[in-house]
Order: C-alpha cells, then sequence, then structure tokens
C-alpha cells in the first residue's frame, strides 16, 4: 500500500485508541501508572517514524514490512523506556505493545478497508473519524497526564542537620535530603514504590531496612556505622544506584538483598562499599550488580548464593580476605568485566577455598565468565564441591 503522510499518522492514531483506553482501565486497576507511559511511548515513537522516517524512505509498504518495522519500533520504545525509567514490569510491556500491534495490522488490513472503500486510493487517511481519533487521543494524554499530576506521591524534604531515627516509611513518598541532612538510627522502608535520595545515615543495627516491598528506590544514600548491615533488604525488589556504604566488625555487611527472586529483579549499581565481612550478598534473590567498588572486606567481596540468579559486571573488587567473588549453593551467576585485584589468603583457617581465590564456585553453582581481570590473587579462579565454571568466548 502507498501511504500518504496524514494516512500513516490517521491509521496509527486511529488504531492506538483502544490500547490507550486499555493502558488507562489497567492504570486505575493496577494503581500504577507505567502502562499509560508505555502507551504514551508507542505513539510517540510511531508519529515521530511516520514523520521522519517511514513517509521519506516507503512510497509503497509491502505488508510483510510490518513485522520488521514492528520490530524495530519496540526496540525504540524498550530503549526509551529504560531512558526514561519508565518502571514497568518488561514482560507485560512487550505483551502489551504485541496485542496493540496485532491489532492495528488486524484494523490496517482488514477492518479500515471495509469501513471505508476508498482507504487504499487514499493512501490510509481516514477523513473526519481520523481527526477526531486524533483528537480523542490527545484528551486522553490530557486527562491522564492531569490526574498523574494530581495524585503523584508526596515528596518529604528533610532539612540540613541531625534527624532522630529510626524513620519509617509505611506509604508510597520520596524521602530527599538537603546538603547535609543525616539521619541518625535508621529508616525502615515497608511500602511500595518508595524513593530515598540524598540522605546519609549514620548508626542502627541497619542503616537502611527494606521489607516486604516492590519498587523502592535508593539513591545518592550514604550509610555509615551500621553494626550489621549497611542496608538491609528482605523480601523485596529494590533498585540501589550510586550509594556509599562503610561499615565496621566482622559480622557486618555493606549491602544484603535475601530472599527477594519471587518480587523480580533488583539492582546495586555505581556503590562503594568497603568494610565487614561481606560487601555485597545475595541470598535467593535476582540482582543485576553493577559498577560498583567493593574493597576491604574480611569474608568475601562479593557473594550470590543460595538459589541466585544474576550478572556481576564491571565491578571493582580488592583486597578482599579470602574470596573476591564467590558464586555459590545452585546460584547462576554472569561474572563479566570485573576487575578483581589483590584478594588475600585468609591463613586463619587453612581452607583452599579461602586460599585468596579471585572468582570461585561452590555447591553445584554455574559461573559463566567473559572478560574479567584479575591481578594479585593467589588463585585466581576456582571450582569445588560439583560447582562448574564456563569461561565464554570475549
Amino acid at each position: 500500500m502507498s501511504y500518504t503522510l496524514r494516512g500513516r499518522i490517521d491509521s496509527r492514531l486511529a488504531a492506538a485508541l483502544g490500547p490507550a483506553a486499555v493502558a488507562a482501565v489497567l492504570a486505575l486497576a493496577l494503581h500504577r501508572w507505567w502502562p499509560v507511559e508505555v502507551a504514551a511511548l508507542m505513539v510517540g515513537v510511531g508519529v515521530a517514524l511516520d514523520l521522519l522516517l517511514y513517509d521519506r524512505l516507503l512510497d509503497y509498504q509491502p505488508g510483510w514490512v510490518a513485522l520488521p518495522l514492528g520490530a524495530f519500533e519496540l526496540g525504540l520504545v524498550t530503549t526509551l523506556a529504560i531512558a526514561l525509567d519508565v518502571r514497568a514490569p518488561l514482560a507485560a510491556a512487550i505483551v502489551f505493545f504485541v496485542a496493540s500491534w496485532l491489532l492495528a495490522q488486524l484494523l490496517g488490513h482488514a477492518a479500515y478497508p471495509l469501513l471505508r472503500l476508498s482507504y487504499a486510493d487514499e493512501g490510509g487517511e481516514l477523513g473526519r473519524p481520523g481527526a477526531t481519533a486524533a483528537a480523542t487521543l490527545a484528551a486522553l494524554c490530557l486527562l491522564a497526564a492531569g490526574v498523574a499530576w494530581v495524585t503523584r506521591p508526596p515528596t518529604i524534604t528533610l532539612a540540613t542537620g541531625v534527624h532522630r531515627g529510626p524513620i519509617v516509611i509505611d506509604r508510597e513518598e520520596t524521602l530527599v535530603g538537603e546538603p547535609g541532612a543525616v539521619v541518625r538510627g535508621g529508616i525502615v522502608i515497608r511500602a511500595d514504590g518508595v524513593t530515598v535520595r540524598n540522605l546519609t545515615i549514620v548508626g542502627g543495627e541497619d542503616g537502611i531496612v527494606v521489607y516486604n516491598a516492590r519498587r523502592v528506590r535508593l539513591e545518592h544514600v550514604r550509610v555509615l556505622g551500621a553494626t550489621m548491615d549497611g542496608i538491609h533488604v528482605r523480601f523485596s525488589q529494590v533498585a540501589i544506584r550510586d550509594c556509599d556504604v562503610v561499615v565496621e566488625g566482622s559480622y557486618a555487611q555493606g549491602i544484603d538483598v535475601s530472599y527477594s527472586a519471587y518480587r523480580g529483579m533488583s539492582s546495586i549499581e555505581g556503590c562503594d562499599v568497603s568494610g565487614g565481612s561481606e560487601g555485597i550478598a545475595l541470598h535467593s534473590s535476582m540482582v543485576m550488580v553493577s559498577d560498583n567498588r567493593v574493597h576491604g572486606t574480611t569474608l568475601r567481596g562479593i557473594a550470590m548464593t543460595e538459589m541466585s540468579m544474576g550478572e556481576v559486571s564491571r565491578n571493582s573488587v580488592s583486597n578482599a580476605l579470602g574470596v573476591g567473588i564467590l558464586c555459590n549453593d545452585h546460584s547462576e551467576c554472569e561474572i563479566d568485566r570485573n576487575v578483581v585485584a589483590d584478594t588475600r589468603a585468609d591463613r586463619s583457617v587453612g581452607d583452599r577455598a579461602r586460599a585468596g581465590v579471585g572468582i570461585e564456585a561452590q555447591f553445584h553453582a554455574l559461573a559463566e565468565l567473559e572478560g574479567n581481570v584479575l591481578v594479585g590473587n593467589p588463585v585466581p579462579t576456582a571450582a569445588f564441591s560439583s560447582a562448574r565454571i564456563e569461561h565464554r568466548a570475549e
């Protein structure tokens, strides 16, 4: 079919009305805005491509071309959703996109030609119904934006100075600190959709506790002096970014994410973790661990264990005692492009598994390695108790 520019836009916007309405209903039912955000991205990307690319390159568009164009648009929408921090479940968002695309194909190849006999001759233009669809879609977007603004979670700002903790957050909100804001005694998060940003937390058994919550974000937080865990996560989904954690003591851990696999993928990115027994400890969870600096631990630098799954990539682990990076207990770990340096042998136990191993797998775990730099470790890599290490081609 030979589309005109207006025909492309008319057909796209009319086909988007149904998915936009479904997205609005889903947003109301789920109390989440990601369906509307994904629908808006789909329409925005599609119209932009119609204006800037498709109309110039495709004078005639065979029916089969819709499939690669749809895959291309899916890639762009996914990339933009990640870049714009749209908090959408990946599988659900892809299903929504595919269903919307299939509806658009059904309308374009069957419904529109039947309802408007001149559809093909006029290059896909829908006349007044096309303009009505555009106006209706714009009204839906404006209405959704207004509702989102009115119902957005509150933002609480802590002033410069010391605030007595523990602060317990049991509703969706954003907690932000002004420069120099300090919480002494910890923060406890027990609600979905909480963001904590730009705060220093001092003391307490655990610096920040996240319990039974989804979509929690910890950004630019500094945790000092916790006696157990700097950041303690249980049964939750979190995104931890650009944090600093300093712990002391033989039992202290920097960041511990445990028993959270059923909550979905969590992430730890761009953090500096020092001291304690383990820098980053993951138990029965799915976590992406990337671009962190872990140093000066007394047990292990990074440990992914107890049937965990995830990726450990682009981290720097140095001066750990015993083991740099561990994949343990039926876990499946992708370990790539890390720098593990100067791991020290633990001579107090005489255990080969703690002989200064850079990357180690234990007890039926699978560690897939690629592109790691191992320097100054007495034992670069080792596997014990039916564990496997596989080196992928670089």
